[in-house]
């Protein structure tokens, strides 16, 4: 019983940090998708992040059932106040992506935060 009490304290412990760590520090926003070919497609998007943090994000195109045929990590180093929108905290990238099928579709899966 003693056992069963500390785990779940535990895990109380880890959701309650969890939840207060606060909003994401990175984010996206899908703005285009092209295809050039059956083998490349183009994906435009936004990224929202503090300006002088590194981020990453994968950037992915689908097929039409939804089966993922491209797949691209892209970074975005930091950058100045004058790039972008929000004094830098906003800049738009366009990425190619391979594909190994049509896709008909793209945009990001997820960004996140490199850590120096």
């Amino acid at each position: 019983m003693l056992v069963l009490a500390l785990v779940l304290a535990a895990v109380a412990a880890i959701a309650a940090v969890a939840l207060t760590t606060g909003s994401p520090p990175v984010s996206s926003k899908d703005v285009g998708f092209s295809l050039a070919s059956d083998e490349l497609a183009s994906v435009d998007f936004e990224v929202t992040k503090d300006r002088s943090s590194t981020a990453q994000c994968a950037v992915q195109v689908l097929s039409e059932n939804y089966a993922v045929v491209g797949w691209r990590v892209v970074t975005i180093g930091p950058n100045s106040a004058e790039e972008g929108a929000n004094d830098g905290g906003t800049t738009a990238h366009r990425t190619d992506v391979r594909l190994d099928s049509p896709g008909v579709s793209g945009g990001v899966n997820a960004c996140w935060i490199v850590e120096d």
